[in-house]
């Protein structure tokens, strides 16, 4: 099992808990402080947490894969788990995304596919390896995505926590190439099957692919 993680990956579980814990619109001061008291994404706890990970993101101090499994089991007992994994798996993918420079951004999602699928594809080798110690192979017309070491593995009931790497590669993969098919989770190492592996349809963007 891998001994530490990217700070990037419990930053983003945590980032979650806030934004799906954030109201939205406009409130009364007294019922957001209400708030506070009840939703843990509005915490102290929370808050002092988010700016530890993202003081360890700019130190690059990488945590123990311990302490993200844990944040990950802690996530998995709210009953909208789910919805907190799949919306950490964005945000982690989003933030990896803007380690890409700009100008290389620009020529994948202007480039013909034949040009810039190569470089999307070797982006995302590098951002899945780096941020999640997965690894991603191309197949035909689809992406594989392997996961040995899940954070979220068995953090929530219904392989829940699944949804967050599932989440990451379909953001990942609409940020690269400007869109992408179904994602299946075809592999799970909590049904015993070794590891955990998602495939995604790489599919044609409009001219791009001809």
């Amino acid at each position: 099992m891998a001994s530490t993680v990217d700070p990037l990956l419990p930053l983003s579980l945590l980032e979650a808990v806030r934004a799906v814990d954030t109201p939205k619109g406009e409130y009364e001061a007294e019922f957001v402080h209400e708030l506070r008291n009840k939703r843990l994404g509005l915490s102290d706890t929370v808050f002092a947490q988010i700016k530890r990970y993202t003081e360890a993101v700019r130190r690059k101090q990488r945590p123990p894969f311990d302490e993200a499994a844990a944040l990950a089991k802690l996530v998995g007992r709210r009953p909208d788990a789910e919805e907190v994994f799949r919306e950490g798996g964005r945000i982690l993918a989003r933030q990896a995304y803007r380690t890409i420079s700009p100008v290389t951004r620009r020529l994948m999602l202007s480039l013909p596919s034949l040009l810039s699928r190569p470089i999307a594809l070797r982006h995302a080798r590098r951002i899945t390896g780096r941020y999640t110690e997965g690894m991603i192979r191309r197949v035909g017309s689809t992406i594989l995505l392997e996961i040995s070491h899940s954070v979220t593995l068995d953090a929530a009931p219904k392989l829940g926590g699944c949804t967050f790497y599932e989440s990451a590669l379909r953001e990942l993969m609409q940020l690269l190439v400007g869109g992408v098919g179904a994602v299946e989770h075809v592999r799970c190492a909590s049904r015993g099957e070794g590891v955990c592996e998602w495939r995604a349809e790489w599919r044609p963007i409009g001219s791009r692919s001809k």
